[in-house]
Order: C-alpha cells, then sequence, then structure tokens
C-alpha cells in the first residue's frame, strides 16, 4: 500500500514518471519478499507439527501452500496493477479484468481436480491460474490502450534505489491491516476456551464471514476516497481533498447504517443459511445486532484509514488501530467474555468497544487535519524530498504524541 499515496498524489500533480517507477520499485519489492515466504511456505509442515497440529492438517496444509508458489509472484505483479490503474480513477478494467478471471475459475477448477484427479494440488493451482489470467487480462489492456506511455520509460536501475519513502508508508499500513485482522483471529482462539467453545467457534466462523462480507462496501470507499484524497492534495487543492474527505465519511456512516439495519433484521434468520444446529442459530441471532453496531463504527473507520493512505499518514491509522483494539477493545473483551461470564456475546461487545472508539478518533484526527499542510507535505513527497521531516509534520507528531499519552500508542 506504500504505492497507493505515491501514486495518487503524483497522478495530481502530472508527475508521470515518478508513478512508472514508484511501479516498478513496489514490484521489485513485493517480488523480493516472495524468496522468505516461500522458504516459510515449503516449512509449514514442520511448523505445524511443532505448534501440535494434526499431521493430516499439516500434510494438506503444506501441499496447498506448496502449488501456491506461483500465485506468490502473480500477486506481486497484480496488486501494484491495481493501484497503479485506480489511482489514475481507471476502475472499468479492473471489474472486466477480474470477472474475465473468474468466469474462467470454475471450469479450470473442476478440469485440474476432478478431470486430472489432483484433489488439494488442483485447488492451489488453480487459483493461481485464476491470478495469473487477471495479470494477463490486465497487461492486455495497458498494452492495447496505451494508458502507459506517460508513466511507464521502460525497466530503469532506479528502481533499486531509493525504498525508503515506499517502505515507510508501506510498512505501517501493513501494520495497521494486521492489527485489525489479527484481532478477529485471536478471537476465534479465544472462543475455543469458553465452555461451549464447539458452538462458539462454529458461530464465530459464521459471523467473521458476515463481517467480511459487509466490508466490501466500506472497503471500496476507502479504496476511493484514498485515490481522490490523494489526487486533490498531489495537485494542490487542499479544499478538494477536504471536501471530499467529508462526503466519504457521509456516505460511510450512511453504510453503517444500512448495514446495521440487515445485520439487525436478518439476526433470527441469518444462522439458518449455514446451518441446522439449533444451538448455533441462537448464539448467531444473539450476537447479530451487536455486529451491526461494530458496523456502524467500522465503515466511518475504514474509510478514515482510506483518508489516511491517501494522505500518506498510514502510522496514525495504525496507532488508533493498536490503541482502539487490543489497549481498549481486548481488556473489554476479556473482562465481559470470560470474568463476567458473557461469552462470546461478551467478546463481541469488546469488539464494539474497540470499533466505536477506533471511529470516534479516526472522525477527530480528519476533522483536525489541516490540509494545506498536507498538500505541502504531498508536493515534498511527489519531489523525493524526505516524507517524514518533522518540521513539516508538526500536526501529526503533536496529535500521535497525544494519542500515545492517552491511549498507550506507539510511536510511527
Amino acid at each position: 500500500m506504500g504505492l497507493e499515496a505515491i501514486s495518487s498524489q503524483a497522478c495530481g500533480a502530472k508527475q508521470w514518471p515518478l508513478m512508472g517507477l514508484a511501479l516498478q520499485r513496489t514490484i521489485v519489492i513485493l517480488a523480493m519478499a516472495c524468496i522468505p515466504i516461500s522458504f516459510l511456505w515449503l516449512k509449514v509442515e514442520s511448523i505445524l507439527l511443532y505448534c501440535g497440529q494434526d499431521p493430516a492438517i499439516a500434510t494438506v496444509a503444506s501441499t496447498y501452500l506448496a502449488f501456491s508458489l506461483p500465485d506468490l509472484l502473480f500477486q506481486s505483479f497484480i496488486n501494484p496493477l491495481r493501484i497503479y490503474l485506480r489511482t489514475q480513477k481507471i476502475t472499468l478494467p479492473l471489474m472486466v479484468s477480474a470477472g474475465f478471471a473468474l468466469a474462467l475459475h470454475a471450469p479450470i477448477n473442476y478440469f485440474l481436480v476432478y478431470h486430472l484427479d489432483l484433489g488439494v494440488r488442483g485447488i492451489a493451482l488453480a487459483v493461481s491460474l485464476t491470478d495469473f489470467n487477471l495479470l494477463l487480462a490486465l497487461l492486455l489492456y495497458l498494452y492495447f490502450s496505451g494508458i502507459h506511455r506517460k508513466s511507464w520509460q521502460g525497466w530503469s536501475l532506479e528502481c533499486i534505489r531509493e525504498w525508503a519513502p515506499i517502505l515507510s508508508l508501506a510498512i505501517p499500513s501493513c501494520v495497521s491491516v494486521c492489527l485489525e485482522w489479527w484481532w478477529y483471529e485471536l478471537m476465534i482462539i479465544f472462543s475455543g476456551l469458553l465452555s461451549n467453545a464447539t458452538e462458539a467457534v462454529a458461530t464465530m466462523g459464521i459471523l467473521i464471514q458476515t463481517t467480511s462480507f459487509v466490508y466490501i462496501f466500506p472497503s471500496s470507499l476507502s479504496l476511493a476516497v484514498s485515490t481522490r484524497v490523494g489526487n486533490e492534495l498531489g495537485a494542490n487543492r487542499p479544499d478538494r481533498a477536504r471536501v471530499s474527505t467529508g462526503v466519504a465519511l457521509s456516505c460511510a456512516i450512511f453504510t453503517g447504517f444500512v448495514a446495521m439495519s440487515f445485520t439487525t433484521m436478518m439476526s433470527d434468520a441469518w444462522g439458518r443459511a449455514f446451518t441446522t444446529d439449533e444451538a448455533i442459530i441462537s448464539l448467531t441471532a444473539m450476537v447479530m445486532p451487536v455486529l451491526g453496531l461494530c458496523e456502524l463504527g467500522n465503515c466511518p473507520q475504514t474509510t478514515g484509514c482510506g483518508v489516511l493512505r491517501g494522505s500518506a499518514r498510514p502510522s496514525l491509522a495504525a496507532n488508533i488501530n493498536l490503541g482502539s483494539f487490543y489497549g481498549v477493545g481486548m481488556p473489554v473483551a476479556m473482562l465481559m467474555g470470560f470474568v463476567m461470564d458473557m461469552g462470546l456475546l461478551g467478546l463481541w461487545m469488546g469488539l464494539l468497544t474497540a470499533q466505536a472508539t477506533c471511529a470516534l478518533v479516526m472522525v477527530f484526527v480528519l476533522m483536525r487535519a489541516d490540509w494545506i499542510l498536507q498538500a505541502r507535505r504531498a508536493s515534498k513527497l511527489i519531489t523525493g524530498s524526505n516524507i517524514a521531516d518533522k518540521a513539516t509534520e508538526t500536526d501529526d507528531h503533536d496529535l500521535e504524541g497525544v494519542l500515545s499519552s492517552k491511549m498507550g500508542l506507539v510511536n510511527p
């Protein structure tokens, strides 16, 4: 995601060569990151066995990951290309390319799994081939549309230098996402420690799938506002960046209310779409309204993260997520889930507290932002200056200092 701010702001400033060079650097960085990940995947069976997993499960997981290795390389190209196109406000080809790849996935999967009888190996290869088809479609679009000609000047040795600006944005962005995702993984583990562990874990699975489904909408808003804010700051139009932020947050709040209404109305029937077990259905119905309230906070929080990415402030988003989910939400979840014996409902009350805190702090940060200052920072970023220049980030520094002292956050 380090490419997101650089590419969107460079596009706004019409610094086309910088966009192409940033794309090259991101591809090279991700390709190099594939090397240690590949070694980890090849050794995953030993790791799982060491952690006490069932040998049969460890073998299947190892086989799947081994045959998924090509997909790592494909993703190193796909994700940067998506950002490269999206930050130029080119989205229809992304949808068409994804639709093309998806249409071929089912027949490829059937042929490999059933006709060639490859089993789990076929499933992994099918995913890799689907992503290869997506990559091919994107490359064909770039070639025939010529949209790349302004920014792509061929591979350059410059792509192996000056990685600091991208990494200084990419690493906090990655941390921000991981902090939120890991919280859900931890909740699954804690569900397994409850007295009704079997039903709680199964219900948690249904609820996480539900929130993942709803997440599509605020995630789309986040991607759109990140591009919009980055473009406007790069073009030195801070007022438009501010207005775009306000519009996106308003849409996010509306989306949150729609999501809350949907989950509340469907609470009694939703579990029956997944199982016939009455205990799981009852648990799902009990927690669904809380999930809806969580989405009321999650939608503006996710959208706000997009604004911070577009304005090249991912460290602030990571700090907010850390403080909200682990400094506030986790203690509440442990207290209500185990000490107060509220079980699964208590764990989700912890998530509700985390999401509410995160959303409130995020909105406070964005309403306090000095957009003229952010436009100056964008100018520094796209001209290759030090984006972490403390002299030009007084507002971020002061704000993060306040958050650190109040919530026990780490410095970016």
